[in-house]
């Protein structure tokens, strides 16, 4: 019993003392360089400490509203007036609206090769490369 409770307080001891190496002070800064801290050309740290962009904040109301039925459905006919009047200047124009023609020298991808198969994909007999 008495083994016991030396190993259990041996135990929390060690325990205890690895913790304090996950403590918030920075102990590495204090030591010196041969002691595993920081060298002597680095720089010291900010003395006013950094600014974390407040990501919670929630923005205000948008001052702008949706549109209404009556807002969308005039907005579309006005939509739909330019359209009519832009088809007609093309054909007035005698464009027709017709796209324009791909170029000849594009690769078109039948002429492309196709890749090496792995080894095993076309058969038991096929060759590998070393």
């Amino acid at each position: 019993m008495r083994r016991t409770l030396i190993r259990s307080i041996l135990v929390a001891c060690c325990l205890g003392a690895w913790l304090t190496g996950c403590s918030a002070g920075q102990l590495s800064e204090s030591l010196p360089e041969n002691m595993g801290g920081l060298p002597a050309d680095t720089p010291p740290p900010p003395k006013v400490p950094y600014k974390f962009p407040a990501v919670h904040d929630m923005p205000p109301p948008r001052a702008d509203k949706p549109l209404t039925d009556k807002q969308q459905w005039e907005l579309e006919q006005n939509l739909t007036r330019l359209r009519k009047r832009q088809e007609a200047r093309e054909a007035a124009n005698g464009d027709g609206g017709q796209k324009p023609a791909r170029h000849a020298t594009k690769k078109t991808r039948k002429s492309r090769k196709k890749p090496m198969a792995l080894h095993g994909s076309e058969g038991a007999g096929a060759k590998t490369k070393p």
